[in-house]
């Protein structure tokens, strides 16, 4: 449905700049060329279209995330690339938002439920598939390592958007640092890059 994906895809930009509050179904519709009877069509709501936009997001950013991780030749190189991956995202946030916004509905929440349990799959098996690739070990299983990756990572989402940008980057680079500490048998963690993005 091309109508739906135009929607979708004019929601995505605009909620990444203003954020759900500060996007209204008219602007949206404007963005879109259509009607604004037809976000309601096709999504019910501004709040069912925006956890829908955030989900698909999501998972995209899932996909970025194993095809950083590709290239990397080291442990320390891997973390660095899938957690900047994730914090470079500039739609990260919508994800983490959406899980707030669906607290109270329970089909928002299944949605929102169903795209966490995607995220947790996919990233086991990104894993699970690396470690046999590149021959590493895990202290703990594929499936602990991609809950609290995506735990982390949504965490420092809500936490640089609450930060003045000139911090935001500090939390990043806080992460790395312990997810090194936590793992000492990677011993040749890089510097982070650093990001501003709230």
């Amino acid at each position: 449905m091309a109508t739906r994906r135009r929607i979708l895809d004019n929601a995505v930009a605009l909620f990444v700049e203003r954020g759900l509050g500060g996007v209204s179904v008219k602007a949206i519709a404007d963005a879109a060329g259509v009607f604004p009877s037809q976000i309601n069509y096709y999504f019910d709501s501004k709040e069912a279209l925006f956890v829908e936009a955030a989900c698909r997001e999501a998972v995209h950013i899932g996909t970025a995330v194993e095809k950083a991780g590709l290239g990397a030749r080291s442990p320390a190189e891997f973390v660095s690339a899938i957690l900047g991956a994730a914090f470079e995202s500039p739609s990260l946030l919508l994800f983490a938002e959406a899980m707030s916004v669906a607290r109270f509905d329970r089909a928002l929440r299944h949605q929102v439920g169903a795209t966490l349990a995607k995220l947790h799959h996919e990233g086991e098996r990104a894993v699970r598939e690396t470690l046999d690739r590149q021959g590493w070990r895990l202290r703990t299983s594929p499936a602990v390592e991609a809950q609290a990756y995506w735990a982390t990572v949504l965490g420092v989402a809500l936490q640089q958007a609450a930060l003045p940008s000139a911090s935001a980057g500090d939390v990043a680079e806080s992460v790395i640092s312990m997810f090194f500490n936590l793992h000492p048998d990677i011993d040749d963690a890089p510097t982070a890059a650093r990001t501003d993005r709230p």
